[in-house]
């Protein structure tokens, strides 16, 4: 380490009786194992952190411990590169290649130090302790103390000159960024991943109403937002009685294009969680939810049965399902690589690689021409996705018009659907990113990346 002279270090120090640092270090201990699974294993987050199904280590912990660990998650890879550089300054040489267990006790360590405002002394003291407790690490706790003890001391200097000259991303991801929207917006994408996102709304009815109950406000396209909860969700207003589900604004914008639907049959493909197919089933539409997880299709029927609405369910492969009778239009919210949701998952760039990117656009490509296969002559397709790249977007919606006979273009029209015409493109597209709806300060502006088109097959 250079820059910083070593203190003896005093692991007898505590904030605290021994029983709360005996949790402090299981839920640190937590933190940089599920940490080790993101980044070494390119582990969705979401999956180790679920309450039923998630990592053993995470599951053994209590509700406040599990928060404290989501939230430890949550942060060190919102500022994984600031984090990284500032630990960098610390240290003489690169840590060794097959230092990575080292590496996560540092990150947890430093994300609690310089944005949780966990005492300095006790995220270091539990780091070092951590370090001591694992063979792998045990010879660097004196390194642990060293670097994190001048983090400490130097992070109302540096955090925030490291923070404007750092990119919140992995190479891959900005380079992608970059050669989709330029340099500017690539740069504001990725200034607005730094926040946490809002809570979005939809009302089944009076979102005005809704507004003022939830203390929020009502976007331009309809959605109730709230920049921060101050309960659970399951305790909120309405949420007993259904009279709203959490939806991002942009999700809720592709089920509004097929305009008027009432009494015809409509397929929700991919339809789980149900935010959509909840949609169409208000619009008046007899709806078809279909969706290859029994377990995700389950979690969909609950959402409707809270709601107080109902579908015919599917649960099949989409590329195998082929029903009696044809629909009067189809939506496909394809699977995709989810960049367009880093704000809420800030594992999304470090748990996928540009070879997912492609190899998802080539399965959305299969499914489109699937589903084109659903819908009467005359009717409508929608297809939309939660990613920023154009790969899975524009550019999939451009080489299939191309090459699918048999299939139109069906632009959307300026001022054909209220609060839309910032998000349309020249050919009639939807494409929202992480940077549009600006309405202030950033907690509350922003909206998750979308993109959608609207198709026809031919008559």
């Amino acid at each position: 380490m250079s820059g910083a002279k070593r203190r003896p270090q005093n692991p007898g120090r505590r904030d605290g009786n021994a029983g709360e640092q005996i949790a402090g270090l299981v839920v640190r201990k937590a933190a940089a194992r599920l940490l080790a699974a993101v980044i070494d294993a390119r582990t969705p987050l979401d999956g180790l952190t679920d309450n039923e199904h998630g990592h053993p280590q995470y599951k053994a912990l209590d509700a406040r411990d599990r928060a404290l660990v989501r939230a430890i998650l949550v942060t060190a890879l919102r500022h994984r590169m600031p984090i990284a550089g500032l630990l960098a300054k610390r240290l003489e040489r690169p840590l060794p290649a097959n230092a990575t267990a080292l590496s996560h006790i540092l990150h947890v360590a430093a994300a609690q130090i310089l944005f949780l405002g966990i005492p300095d002394s006790a995220a270091v003291d539990l780091a070092v302790t951590h370090a001591k407790s694992d063979p792998r690490t045990l010879r660097f706790s004196g390194l642990v103390n060293g670097v994190l003890r001048s983090l400490a001391r130097a992070k109302e200097a540096e955090l925030a000159p490291a923070l404007a000259a750092t990119n919140e991303a992995p190479q891959w991801f900005s380079e992608r960024l970059i050669a989709a929207y330029g340099a500017d917006k690539a740069r504001a994408i990725l200034a607005a991943h730094r926040h946490e996102a809002p809570v979005d709304f939809t009302a089944k009815s009076d979102p005005v109403l809704w507004a003022e109950k939830l203390g929020g406000i009502v976007l331009p396209t309809g959605t109730v937002r709230v920049e921060r909860l101050q309960a659970s969700v399951t305790d909120l207003p309405g949420f007993a009685e259904g009279a709203w589900w959490v939806q991002d604004a942009a999700a809720s914008l592709p089920a509004r294009l097929f305009g008027d639907i009432k009494g015809l049959r409509v397929a929700d493909l991919c339809a789980a969680p149900g935010g959509k197919t909840a949609q169409l089933i208000l619009a008046g539409a007899n709806v078809t939810a279909v969706d290859t997880s029994k377990n995700r299709l389950a979690r969909l029927a609950q959402n409707l049965e809270r709601l107080g609405l109902s579908a015919e369910l599917a649960q099949t492969d989409l590329l195998e399902y082929r029903p009696d009778e044809l629909f009067d239009a189809v939506l496909l919210d394809a699977p995709c690589s989810s960049t367009g949701t880093v704000r809420r998952h800030p594992d999304v760039p470090w748990t996928k690689a540009m070879a997912d990117v492609e190899k998802l656009a080539a399965l959305q490509r299969r499914l489109l021409a699937h589903a084109v296969g659903l819908v009467k002559p005359g009717g409508r397709i929608v297809f939309s996705n939660c990613s920023l790249d154009p790969i899975e977007g524009e550019e999939l919606y451009r080489a299939f018009l191309a090459e699918v006979p048999g299939v139109i273009a069906d632009p959307v029209q300026p001022g054909e659907f209220a609060g839309l015409d910032p998000f349309l493109t020249p050919e009639g597209t939807l494409r929202t990113t992480p940077a549009d709806l600006v309405l202030g300060p950033p907690g509350i502006s922003g909206l998750d990346g979308f993109f959608a088109a609207r198709m026809q097959r031919a008559a």
